[in-house]
């Protein structure tokens, strides 16, 4: 099978328009009470483990550059370490790294 034919699960070609107008939305939707009180319970998504409201970051469940939005049922406050380990992955891509956390 030639490279080109493979087929990416999951992958999505957005424009620079459309993940700008994306990522504008995050940014107010970061200011709204409705995330603030996200950030309060002072957990992180992935992990679990508690912190505190200025240590927690926004993650995209489907990142914005997979076909993502910016919308509460897409965004999850979490800590920046699994927000970096994640990267543009989904969940299911990195369920070994989430895993980790179970076994301990």
């Amino acid at each position: 099978m030639k490279r080109k034919d493979i087929i990416q699960p999951f992958a999505y070609d957005l424009g620079a328009d459309d993940q700008k107008r994306e990522r504008h939305k995050a940014r107010t939707l970061r200011k709204s009470q409705w995330w603030k009180r996200r950030l309060a319970k002072g957990v992180c998504h992935y992990c679990g483990r508690p912190f505190s409201p200025n240590e927690l970051t926004m993650d995209h469940i489907v990142p914005i550059s997979r076909g993502g939005q910016s919308t509460k049922g897409n965004v999850a406050p979490c800590c920046k370490e699994c927000n970096n380990a994640k990267k543009q992955l989904l969940p299911m891509e990195w369920e070994q790294y989430l895993q980790q956390f179970n076994q301990e």
